[in-house]
């Protein structure tokens, strides 16, 4: 034990295979660096990790090839002063199965306690208070956890805990209610819960080893419809869950935002989210309080017409008779004509949007260009907009999505639409999937 505070690693759990439920935009790159706010996905995690106290060094484990991190771990190097790898599954192992084959890994260093996060998620990362409460609870687990609305609960793994926050039940993903209490997917374990890991997965090994040796050959051979390696181990199912109730998991309970990046409408409102909190943390990052604004606009006698929180990089360029906002992304590279107009959308690199258009509640993806006088429209949220603090959680957006390079005719309208890469749109369309 570090002397005065224990030695903290982290791992972020990054997945493997591509997520059909964020395409098309995770055709052309992996999820976790799609940009949220203008940051890679990862970098939200990273850049909290790094925040904790005595934290020696950040594990990014998943089954996506190691070369399309490189730029992304080269930029993060550069900027935080904790060490930062990326360890690569040659087999898809579970949650909990990149623990057990990176223990030695993990192990380096001899760390008293290690952060497991989920990359898909969006929150303020509490990270030093989970530490606080972890080390008087003397937990072997603490997870992090949120109220929220009782419809919505039963999407998620959800806890019942009782007044010390110990967690006595866990019910993951219940058909009936059972708490508005979720899990948040940010763990923090007692080293020595890896110990178990490994023993848990050794006897998950040789259950499946004895049951394929004792199963008889069928008459017709078939492959089995999803794969599961013999390593395969589920951090939430195998690990945690059994350890409900027997005064080991804790329960750290955050009030501030949190949302599951699971659709491409819930990355727009996690940029919403993380802008928001931008603005009371480091207002300098958001272009509408004096940050990132491209060299175009500063050396410009009229500046574009900004609206509540937008991030805008430094090469964008940006006609002055323009008006952006709210809740707006602008990517590096991306070109905005005269009198555009763009409101709770993102647009990624390289695009073009000509004179005149309409941008609103849509990501545009790289490369993509949209005519003079074209609108291009999502669903807007059916509730309330999302808050940066209550109860509040994220509720799904029906954004309309262009995949790489999409082009997009003058004149015409696309409302609620997913269109593939490289489509060109020469005629208006509404609530289709253009392929």
């Amino acid at each position: 034990m570090t002397r005065g505070h224990p030695k903290v690693k982290a791992v972020i759990l990054v997945g493997g295979h591509e997520d059909r439920y964020f395409r098309p935009l995770s055709m052309d790159q992996p999820k976790p660096l799609f940009p949220i706010a203008g940051r890679p996905m990862l970098y939200h995690h990273v850049e909290a990790c790094a925040k904790v106290p005595h934290m020696a060094e950040i594990l990014l484990i998943g089954g996506h090839d190691e070369g399309l991190f490189a730029r992304f771990l080269d930029i993060v190097t550069r900027e935080i002063l904790v060490p930062i790898r990326y360890l690569q599954e040659r087999e898809p192992l579970g949650t909990a199965g990149g623990l057990r084959y990176f223990f030695d890994e993990i192990m380096l260093g001899q760390p008293d306690m290690l952060f497991v996060l989920h990359y898909d998620i969006c929150c303020s990362f509490p990270l030093q208070d989970m530490v606080y409460q972890h080390l008087r609870t003397h937990a072997s687990c603490t997870m992090l956890g949120k109220r929220v609305f009782p419809d919505e609960a039963k999407t998620y793994g959800c806890i019942v805990a009782d007044d010390m926050c110990e967690v006595v039940h866990w019910a993951e993903k219940p058909e009936t209610f059972v708490s508005d209490l979720i899990n948040c997917g940010i763990y923090l374990f007692n080293i020595k819960l890896l110990g178990r890991i490994m023993d848990i997965g050794d006897e998950r090994a040789a259950a499946r080893r004895k049951a394929q040796a004792s199963r008889s050959q069928p008459r017709f051979p078939y492959k089995p419809l999803f794969y599961e390696c013999e390593n395969a181990l589920r951090l939430e199912q195998d690990i945690l869950i059994p350890m409900a109730g027997q005064q080991e998991l804790y329960v750290y309970e955050t009030g501030d935002f949190w949302c599951q990046i699971k659709t491409p409408g819930m990355a727009v409102m996690c940029s919403e989210l993380y802008m928001q909190r931008y603005r009371y943390v480091d207002p300098t990052l958001l272009s509408s309080t004096g940050g990132k604004l491209s060299p175009h606009i500063e050396e410009s006698a009229n500046y574009c017409s900004i609206l509540g929180n937008v991030v805008i990089d430094p090469s964008a360029t940006i006609d002055p008779s323009a008006k952006l906002g709210p809740n707006v992304v602008i990517a590096a590279g991306v070109h905005i004509g005269r009198g555009v107009r763009v409101a709770h959308s993102i647009v990624l690199a390289g695009a073009t949007v000509r004179d005149h258009a309409c941008i609103l509640f849509s990501i545009l993806g790289w490369n993509c260009t949209v005519g003079e006088w074209a609108r291009i429209e999502g669903e807007p949220p059916n509730d309330t907009p999302a808050k940066a603090t209550g109860a509040d959680t994220g509720i799904p957006r029906d954004v309309t999505i262009f995949g790489t390079s999409v082009v997009c005719a003058p004149e015409i309208i696309v409302r609620n639409c997913v269109v593939l890469p490289r489509k060109v749109l020469t005629q208006s369309c509404h609530n289709e999937i253009l392929l």
